[in-house]
Protein backbone atom coordinates (compact mmCIF):
# COMPACT_ATOMS: atom_id res chain seq x y z
CA UNK A 1 0.00 0.00 0.00
CA UNK A 2 1.44 3.39 -0.98
CA UNK A 3 1.79 6.23 1.50
CA UNK A 4 -0.83 8.25 -0.39
CA UNK A 5 -3.41 5.46 -0.03
CA UNK A 6 -2.92 4.98 3.69
CA UNK A 7 -5.82 6.09 5.88
CA UNK A 8 -5.26 9.44 7.63
CA UNK A 9 -3.87 9.52 11.14
CA UNK A 10 -6.58 9.62 13.82
CA UNK A 11 -7.69 13.15 14.71
CA UNK A 12 -11.08 13.01 16.44
CA UNK A 13 -10.16 10.36 19.02
CA UNK A 14 -6.93 12.01 20.27
CA UNK A 15 -8.67 15.38 20.60
CA UNK A 16 -11.74 14.08 22.40
CA UNK A 17 -9.57 12.04 24.77
CA UNK A 18 -7.46 15.10 25.52
CA UNK A 19 -10.45 17.37 26.11
CA UNK A 20 -12.27 14.85 28.29
CA UNK A 21 -9.35 13.76 30.47
CA UNK A 22 -6.72 16.50 30.83
CA UNK A 23 -6.32 17.90 34.34
CA UNK A 24 -5.55 21.39 35.62
CA UNK A 25 -2.61 20.21 37.70
CA UNK A 26 -0.91 19.09 34.46
CA UNK A 27 -1.09 22.57 32.90
CA UNK A 28 2.25 24.46 33.08
CA UNK A 29 2.28 27.79 34.93
CA UNK A 30 3.14 29.82 31.83
CA UNK A 31 0.20 28.29 29.97
CA UNK A 32 -2.16 29.10 32.83
CA UNK A 33 -0.93 32.68 32.82
CA UNK A 34 -1.38 33.03 29.07
CA UNK A 35 -5.01 31.96 29.42
CA UNK A 36 -5.57 34.89 31.76
CA UNK A 37 -3.82 37.26 29.37
CA UNK A 38 -6.10 36.10 26.57
CA UNK A 39 -9.19 36.67 28.70
CA UNK A 40 -7.99 40.10 29.79
CA UNK A 41 -7.55 41.08 26.15
CA UNK A 42 -10.97 39.57 25.35
CA UNK A 43 -12.78 41.77 27.85
CA UNK A 44 -10.86 44.81 26.60
CA UNK A 45 -11.95 44.37 22.99
CA UNK A 46 -15.48 43.22 23.84
CA UNK A 47 -16.04 46.32 25.98
CA UNK A 48 -14.73 48.47 23.11
CA UNK A 49 -17.14 46.99 20.60
CA UNK A 50 -20.19 46.49 22.80
CA UNK A 51 -22.10 49.53 21.50
CA UNK A 52 -20.86 49.59 17.94
CA UNK A 53 -23.67 49.89 15.34
CA UNK A 54 -23.01 46.27 14.35
CA UNK A 55 -23.94 45.20 17.87
CA UNK A 56 -26.89 47.59 18.07
CA UNK A 57 -28.48 46.07 14.98
CA UNK A 58 -27.68 42.47 15.93
CA UNK A 59 -28.87 42.88 19.53
CA UNK A 60 -32.14 44.41 18.35
CA UNK A 61 -32.84 41.57 15.91
CA UNK A 62 -31.67 38.81 18.24
CA UNK A 63 -33.83 40.17 21.07
CA UNK A 64 -36.95 39.53 19.00
CA UNK A 65 -36.00 35.83 18.80
CA UNK A 66 -34.59 35.38 22.32
CA UNK A 67 -35.48 32.79 24.91
CA UNK A 68 -34.95 32.98 28.66
CA UNK A 69 -32.73 35.87 29.77
CA UNK A 70 -30.05 33.79 31.51
CA UNK A 71 -26.81 35.32 30.25
CA UNK A 72 -25.17 38.74 30.13
CA UNK A 73 -24.47 40.73 26.99
CA UNK A 74 -21.15 42.44 27.72
CA UNK A 75 -21.22 46.18 28.25
CA UNK A 76 -24.85 46.74 27.27
CA UNK A 77 -26.74 46.26 30.54
CA UNK A 78 -28.86 43.59 28.83
CA UNK A 79 -29.41 39.85 29.15
CA UNK A 80 -30.48 37.19 26.69
CA UNK A 81 -30.62 33.44 26.30
CA UNK A 82 -27.28 31.64 26.36
CA UNK A 83 -27.02 31.07 22.61
CA UNK A 84 -27.78 34.66 21.62
CA UNK A 85 -25.56 36.04 24.39
CA UNK A 86 -22.67 33.88 23.19
CA UNK A 87 -23.13 35.12 19.62
CA UNK A 88 -23.39 38.80 20.55
CA UNK A 89 -20.39 38.73 22.87
CA UNK A 90 -18.30 37.02 20.18
CA UNK A 91 -19.32 39.71 17.69
CA UNK A 92 -18.43 42.42 20.18
CA UNK A 93 -14.96 40.97 20.76
CA UNK A 94 -14.13 40.69 17.06
CA UNK A 95 -15.93 43.65 15.53
CA UNK A 96 -12.89 45.95 15.62
CA UNK A 97 -10.39 43.22 14.68
CA UNK A 98 -8.51 44.15 17.86
CA UNK A 99 -8.66 40.69 19.46
CA UNK A 100 -5.92 38.14 20.04
CA UNK A 101 -4.25 36.40 17.10
CA UNK A 102 -2.73 32.91 16.95
CA UNK A 103 0.37 33.78 14.96
CA UNK A 104 0.74 30.64 12.78
CA UNK A 105 -2.88 30.63 11.55
CA UNK A 106 -4.27 34.19 12.10
CA UNK A 107 -7.13 32.63 14.11
CA UNK A 108 -8.61 34.96 16.73
CA UNK A 109 -9.22 32.13 19.21
CA UNK A 110 -10.76 33.83 22.24
CA UNK A 111 -13.60 35.63 20.43
CA UNK A 112 -15.55 32.48 19.52
CA UNK A 113 -14.53 30.37 22.53
CA UNK A 114 -14.78 32.54 25.66
CA UNK A 115 -18.34 33.85 24.98
CA UNK A 116 -19.75 30.33 24.74
CA UNK A 117 -18.14 29.42 28.05
CA UNK A 118 -19.14 32.63 29.78
CA UNK A 119 -22.78 32.16 28.80
CA UNK A 120 -22.70 28.59 30.06
CA UNK A 121 -21.00 29.61 33.33
CA UNK A 122 -23.94 31.86 34.19
CA UNK A 123 -26.31 28.88 34.17
CA UNK A 124 -24.38 26.40 36.34
CA UNK A 125 -21.55 26.37 38.91
CA UNK A 126 -18.15 26.63 37.20
CA UNK A 127 -15.00 27.24 39.22
CA UNK A 128 -12.23 29.47 37.93
CA UNK A 129 -9.90 26.52 37.48
CA UNK A 130 -12.53 24.57 35.53
CA UNK A 131 -13.15 27.59 33.34
CA UNK A 132 -9.48 28.25 32.57
CA UNK A 133 -8.80 24.59 31.80
CA UNK A 134 -11.78 24.30 29.45
CA UNK A 135 -10.73 27.52 27.73
CA UNK A 136 -7.19 26.23 27.17
CA UNK A 137 -8.50 22.96 25.76
CA UNK A 138 -10.84 24.79 23.40
CA UNK A 139 -8.03 27.03 22.13
CA UNK A 140 -5.86 23.97 21.59
CA UNK A 141 -8.54 22.27 19.48
CA UNK A 142 -9.30 25.32 17.33
CA UNK A 143 -5.67 26.23 16.70
CA UNK A 144 -4.42 22.71 16.02
CA UNK A 145 -7.15 22.21 13.43
CA UNK A 146 -6.21 25.59 11.96
CA UNK A 147 -2.54 24.63 11.72
CA UNK A 148 -3.51 21.40 9.95
CA UNK A 149 -5.22 23.23 7.10
CA UNK A 150 -3.10 26.39 6.89
CA UNK A 151 -2.28 28.34 4.81
CA UNK A 152 -4.44 26.94 2.02
CA UNK A 153 -7.69 27.17 3.99
CA UNK A 154 -7.55 30.95 4.42
CA UNK A 155 -6.17 31.42 0.91
CA UNK A 156 -9.24 29.66 -0.49
CA UNK A 157 -11.42 32.28 1.19
CA UNK A 158 -12.48 30.62 4.45
CA UNK A 159 -12.52 32.88 7.51
CA UNK A 160 -10.50 30.63 9.77
CA UNK A 161 -11.57 32.23 13.07
CA UNK A 162 -15.14 31.19 12.33
CA UNK A 163 -14.53 27.83 10.67
CA UNK A 164 -12.13 26.52 13.31
CA UNK A 165 -13.42 28.57 16.22
CA UNK A 166 -16.66 26.60 16.31
CA UNK A 167 -14.72 23.44 17.23
CA UNK A 168 -12.92 25.29 20.02
CA UNK A 169 -16.24 26.55 21.37
CA UNK A 170 -17.72 23.04 21.18
CA UNK A 171 -14.71 21.51 22.94
CA UNK A 172 -14.59 24.11 25.73
CA UNK A 173 -18.35 23.99 26.30
CA UNK A 174 -18.28 20.21 26.20
CA UNK A 175 -15.61 20.11 28.87
CA UNK A 176 -17.66 22.38 31.14
CA UNK A 177 -20.67 20.12 30.58
CA UNK A 178 -18.62 17.02 31.45
CA UNK A 179 -19.15 15.35 28.08
CA UNK A 180 -17.66 11.93 27.44
CA UNK A 181 -15.29 11.23 24.56
CA UNK A 182 -18.21 9.88 22.55
CA UNK A 183 -20.32 12.94 23.22
CA UNK A 184 -17.45 15.26 22.31
CA UNK A 185 -17.10 13.42 19.00
CA UNK A 186 -20.81 13.98 18.39
CA UNK A 187 -20.38 17.65 19.24
CA UNK A 188 -17.56 17.92 16.69
CA UNK A 189 -19.85 16.29 14.13
CA UNK A 190 -22.59 18.85 14.68
CA UNK A 191 -20.00 21.62 14.65
CA UNK A 192 -18.60 20.34 11.35
CA UNK A 193 -22.08 20.59 9.84
CA UNK A 194 -22.19 24.30 10.77
CA UNK A 195 -18.59 25.44 10.21
CA UNK A 196 -18.65 28.52 7.99
CA UNK A 197 -17.35 32.04 7.42
CA UNK A 198 -15.88 33.79 4.37
CA UNK A 199 -12.97 36.19 3.97
CA UNK A 200 -15.08 38.06 1.42
CA UNK A 201 -17.11 39.38 4.36
CA UNK A 202 -14.15 41.13 6.02
CA UNK A 203 -14.70 44.83 6.34
CA UNK A 204 -18.48 44.42 6.63
CA UNK A 205 -20.96 43.61 9.37
CA UNK A 206 -21.44 40.17 7.82
CA UNK A 207 -18.05 39.06 9.14
CA UNK A 208 -19.39 39.36 12.68
CA UNK A 209 -22.15 36.85 12.00
CA UNK A 210 -19.59 34.15 11.22
CA UNK A 211 -17.70 34.75 14.46
CA UNK A 212 -20.94 34.99 16.44
CA UNK A 213 -22.20 31.75 14.95
CA UNK A 214 -18.94 29.99 15.82
CA UNK A 215 -19.57 30.75 19.51
CA UNK A 216 -23.31 30.15 19.40
CA UNK A 217 -23.24 26.98 17.34
CA UNK A 218 -20.23 25.52 19.13
CA UNK A 219 -22.15 25.83 22.38
CA UNK A 220 -25.28 24.45 20.70
CA UNK A 221 -23.28 21.46 19.40
CA UNK A 222 -22.15 20.59 22.94
CA UNK A 223 -25.65 21.02 24.38
CA UNK A 224 -27.12 18.75 21.72
CA UNK A 225 -24.43 16.11 22.29
CA UNK A 226 -25.21 16.17 26.01
CA UNK A 227 -28.72 15.00 25.13
CA UNK A 228 -27.53 12.17 22.88
CA UNK A 229 -27.62 14.00 19.54
CA UNK A 230 -25.18 11.86 17.57
CA UNK A 231 -22.81 12.44 14.66
CA UNK A 232 -20.32 10.68 12.38
CA UNK A 233 -17.55 8.55 13.86
CA UNK A 234 -14.78 10.65 12.29
CA UNK A 235 -16.15 14.16 11.79
CA UNK A 236 -12.68 15.68 11.45
CA UNK A 237 -10.60 13.19 9.45
CA UNK A 238 -13.30 11.17 7.66
CA UNK A 239 -13.21 11.04 3.87
CA UNK A 240 -15.77 13.84 3.73
CA UNK A 241 -14.98 15.29 7.15
CA UNK A 242 -13.90 18.79 8.07
CA UNK A 243 -10.16 18.54 7.38
CA UNK A 244 -10.22 16.95 3.90
CA UNK A 245 -13.17 19.08 2.75
CA UNK A 246 -11.86 22.42 4.07
CA UNK A 247 -8.13 21.86 3.56
CA UNK A 248 -5.94 21.39 0.49
CA UNK A 249 -3.52 18.86 1.97
CA UNK A 250 -4.33 18.53 5.68
CA UNK A 251 -1.68 17.56 8.19
CA UNK A 252 -3.75 14.87 9.93
CA UNK A 253 -0.85 13.53 11.99
CA UNK A 254 0.18 16.88 13.40
CA UNK A 255 -3.13 17.55 15.13
CA UNK A 256 -2.62 15.01 17.88
CA UNK A 257 1.16 15.21 18.27
CA UNK A 258 2.43 16.57 21.58
CA UNK A 259 -0.95 17.22 23.16
CA UNK A 260 -0.30 18.56 26.64
CA UNK A 261 3.39 19.04 25.85
CA UNK A 262 3.18 21.81 23.25
CA UNK A 263 0.50 24.45 23.83
CA UNK A 264 -0.79 26.58 20.97
CA UNK A 265 -1.87 29.39 23.29
CA UNK A 266 1.82 30.18 23.81
CA UNK A 267 1.80 31.29 20.16
CA UNK A 268 -1.06 33.71 20.81
CA UNK A 269 -0.43 37.42 20.30
CA UNK A 270 -2.21 40.66 21.25
CA UNK A 271 -2.59 43.67 18.99
CA UNK A 272 -1.37 47.16 19.81
CA UNK A 273 -3.46 48.55 16.91
CA UNK A 274 -7.04 47.77 15.78
CA UNK A 275 -6.28 46.35 12.35
CA UNK A 276 -5.17 43.26 10.47
CA UNK A 277 -2.11 41.79 12.16
CA UNK A 278 0.07 42.09 9.03
CA UNK A 279 -0.26 45.89 9.31
CA UNK A 280 1.32 46.01 12.79
CA UNK A 281 4.95 46.46 11.65
CA UNK A 282 3.87 48.96 8.98
CA UNK A 283 1.98 51.13 11.45
CA UNK A 284 4.81 50.99 13.97
CA UNK A 285 7.24 52.15 11.29
CA UNK A 286 4.89 54.93 10.15
CA UNK A 287 4.44 56.27 13.67
CA UNK A 288 8.21 56.55 13.97
CA UNK A 289 8.49 58.14 10.53
CA UNK A 290 5.80 60.69 11.39
CA UNK A 291 8.11 62.06 14.07
CA UNK A 292 11.14 61.94 11.77
CA UNK A 293 9.28 63.98 9.17
CA UNK A 294 8.72 66.76 11.67
CA UNK A 295 5.25 65.79 12.84
CA UNK A 296 1.97 65.01 11.13
CA UNK A 297 1.46 68.55 9.80
CA UNK A 298 4.57 68.26 7.64
CA UNK A 299 3.88 64.86 6.11
CA UNK A 300 1.33 65.45 3.37
CA UNK A 301 2.94 68.21 1.31
CA UNK A 302 6.44 66.69 1.29
CA UNK A 303 5.77 63.05 0.37
CA UNK A 304 6.16 61.80 -3.21
CA UNK A 305 5.73 58.05 -2.59
CA UNK A 306 5.51 55.46 0.20
CA UNK A 307 6.82 51.94 -0.47
CA UNK A 308 5.95 49.04 1.82
CA UNK A 309 8.29 46.05 1.67
CA UNK A 310 7.12 42.89 3.37
CA UNK A 311 5.78 39.37 3.06
CA UNK A 312 3.39 38.89 0.15
CA UNK A 313 0.54 38.43 2.65
CA UNK A 314 0.87 42.13 3.47
CA UNK A 315 -0.16 43.06 -0.05
CA UNK A 316 -2.66 40.23 -0.44
CA UNK A 317 -4.58 41.15 2.70
CA UNK A 318 -4.24 44.93 2.82
CA UNK A 319 -3.98 46.28 -0.74
CA UNK A 320 -7.42 47.89 -0.50
CA UNK A 321 -7.58 51.39 -1.96
CA UNK A 322 -10.63 53.64 -1.75
CA UNK A 323 -12.18 52.10 1.35
CA UNK A 324 -15.37 53.79 2.49
CA UNK A 325 -15.91 52.68 6.07
CA UNK A 326 -13.97 52.36 9.29
CA UNK A 327 -14.50 48.62 9.19
CA UNK A 328 -12.90 48.35 5.77
CA UNK A 329 -10.03 50.60 6.84
CA UNK A 330 -8.88 47.99 9.38
CA UNK A 331 -7.55 45.87 6.52
CA UNK A 332 -6.35 48.67 4.22
CA UNK A 333 -2.73 49.77 4.01
CA UNK A 334 -3.89 52.72 1.91
CA UNK A 335 -5.66 53.96 5.04
CA UNK A 336 -3.41 52.71 7.86
CA UNK A 337 -0.24 54.24 6.41
CA UNK A 338 -1.49 57.81 5.85
CA UNK A 339 -3.51 57.96 9.06
CA UNK A 340 -0.45 56.98 11.12
CA UNK A 341 1.76 59.45 9.28
CA UNK A 342 -0.68 62.35 9.41
CA UNK A 343 -2.00 61.93 12.94
CA UNK A 344 0.91 60.24 14.68
CA UNK A 345 -1.60 57.86 16.31
CA UNK A 346 -3.26 54.54 15.45
CA UNK A 347 -6.13 53.92 17.87
CA UNK A 348 -9.78 53.15 17.28
CA UNK A 349 -10.57 56.77 16.37
CA UNK A 350 -8.06 56.50 13.52
CA UNK A 351 -9.99 53.55 12.05
CA UNK A 352 -13.43 55.15 12.19
CA UNK A 353 -15.80 56.26 9.43
CA UNK A 354 -14.82 59.86 10.13
CA UNK A 355 -11.13 59.11 9.71
CA UNK A 356 -11.77 57.34 6.42
CA UNK A 357 -13.62 60.40 5.11
CA UNK A 358 -10.66 62.73 5.76
CA UNK A 359 -9.62 64.05 2.31
CA UNK A 360 -5.96 64.36 3.32
CA UNK A 361 -5.84 60.71 4.39
CA UNK A 362 -7.48 59.57 1.18
CA UNK A 363 -5.12 61.63 -0.98
CA UNK A 364 -1.97 60.44 0.74
CA UNK A 365 -3.19 56.84 0.50
CA UNK A 366 -2.89 57.02 -3.30
CA UNK A 367 0.90 57.27 -2.91
CA UNK A 368 1.22 53.86 -1.20
CA UNK A 369 2.82 51.01 -3.15
CA UNK A 370 3.92 47.46 -2.28
CA UNK A 371 7.04 45.40 -2.82
CA UNK A 372 6.73 41.68 -2.02
CA UNK A 373 9.62 39.84 -0.36
CA UNK A 374 8.77 36.48 1.21
CA UNK A 375 12.06 36.46 3.08
CA UNK A 376 10.23 38.77 5.51
CA UNK A 377 8.07 37.33 8.27
CA UNK A 378 4.54 38.70 8.68
CA UNK A 379 5.84 40.55 11.77
CA UNK A 380 8.41 42.52 9.75
CA UNK A 381 8.24 45.34 7.22
CA UNK A 382 10.21 48.24 5.78
CA UNK A 383 8.58 51.57 4.98
CA UNK A 384 10.42 53.90 2.61
CA UNK A 385 9.19 57.46 2.07
CA UNK A 386 10.52 59.42 -0.88
CA UNK A 387 10.08 63.17 -0.63
CA UNK A 388 9.43 65.59 -3.47
CA UNK A 389 12.95 67.00 -3.13
CA UNK A 390 14.44 63.56 -3.85
CA UNK A 391 15.48 62.73 -0.30
CA UNK A 392 14.04 59.74 1.52
CA UNK A 393 13.34 58.33 4.97
CA UNK A 394 13.31 54.63 5.75
CA UNK A 395 12.21 52.72 8.82
CA UNK A 396 12.67 48.97 9.27
CA UNK A 397 10.74 46.90 11.80
CA UNK A 398 12.22 43.42 12.26
CA UNK A 399 9.74 42.24 14.89
CA UNK A 400 6.52 44.18 15.40
CA UNK A 401 5.24 45.13 18.82
CA UNK A 402 2.76 42.47 19.91
CA UNK A 403 4.44 39.59 18.05
CA UNK A 404 5.30 36.38 19.92
CA UNK A 405 8.96 37.44 20.07
CA UNK A 406 8.02 40.91 21.30
CA UNK A 407 4.78 40.46 23.25
CA UNK A 408 2.69 43.09 24.95
CA UNK A 409 3.39 43.08 28.69
CA UNK A 410 0.79 42.33 31.34
CA UNK A 411 0.79 46.03 32.19
CA UNK A 412 0.17 46.93 28.53
CA UNK A 413 -2.80 44.57 28.41
CA UNK A 414 -4.21 46.12 31.56
CA UNK A 415 -3.87 49.58 30.03
CA UNK A 416 -5.51 48.34 26.84
CA UNK A 417 -8.51 47.22 28.89
CA UNK A 418 -8.71 50.59 30.64
CA UNK A 419 -8.49 52.51 27.36
CA UNK A 420 -11.00 50.36 25.50
CA UNK A 421 -13.40 50.30 28.42
CA UNK A 422 -13.50 54.09 28.25
CA UNK A 423 -13.86 54.03 24.48
CA UNK A 424 -16.82 51.65 24.57
CA UNK A 425 -18.83 53.77 27.07
CA UNK A 426 -20.11 50.70 28.89
CA UNK A 427 -19.89 52.20 32.35
CA UNK A 428 -17.88 49.21 33.60
CA UNK A 429 -15.18 49.57 36.25
CA UNK A 430 -11.98 48.23 34.66
CA UNK A 431 -9.92 47.80 37.83
CA UNK A 432 -12.32 45.30 39.39
CA UNK A 433 -12.45 43.30 36.16
CA UNK A 434 -8.66 43.29 35.79
CA UNK A 435 -8.25 41.99 39.34
CA UNK A 436 -10.92 39.31 38.82
CA UNK A 437 -9.25 37.96 35.69
CA UNK A 438 -5.82 37.70 37.33
CA UNK A 439 -7.41 35.94 40.33
CA UNK A 440 -9.70 33.69 38.29
CA UNK A 441 -7.97 30.43 39.18
CA UNK A 442 -8.90 30.97 42.83
CA UNK A 443 -12.53 31.96 42.13
CA UNK A 444 -15.39 29.67 43.14
CA UNK A 445 -17.67 31.02 40.41
CA UNK A 446 -16.26 32.02 37.02
CA UNK A 447 -19.64 33.44 36.06
CA UNK A 448 -18.97 36.35 38.39
CA UNK A 449 -16.82 37.90 35.67
CA UNK A 450 -19.94 38.76 33.73
CA UNK A 451 -21.37 40.83 36.53
CA UNK A 452 -18.28 43.02 36.33
CA UNK A 453 -18.56 43.30 32.55
CA UNK A 454 -22.32 43.76 32.31
CA UNK A 455 -22.30 47.53 31.80
CA UNK A 456 -25.43 49.62 31.59
CA UNK A 457 -27.97 50.72 29.02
Amino acid sequence: MSASSLPPAPVTAPLTRFVASWRWENVPAEVRHEAKRSLLNFFAVALAGCKDPTLDIAARVYARQAGRAEATIIGRGERSDVLNAAALNAMSANVFDFDDTHAPTIIHPTAPIAPAMLALSETRPVSGEEFLLAFLLGVEVACRLGVAISPGHYARGWHITSTCGIFGAAAASGRLLGLSEQQLSWAFGTASAQSSGLVECLGTMAKSVGVGNAARNGLLSALLAQEGFDGPAQPLEGARGFLPVYGNDPDFGGVGQGLGERWEILRNTYKPYPCGVVLNPVIEACLMLSKALGGPDQALSRIESITLTGHSLLRQRTDRPNVRTGRQSQVSAQHAVPIALLRGRAGLEEFSDAAVADPAVRELGTRVQFRDDDDYSIDAADVTIRLRDGSQFEQSIKIAKGATARPLSDAALEEKLRDLCRYGRSGCEPEALIEAVWDLDSADEAGGLMGLAAGRV
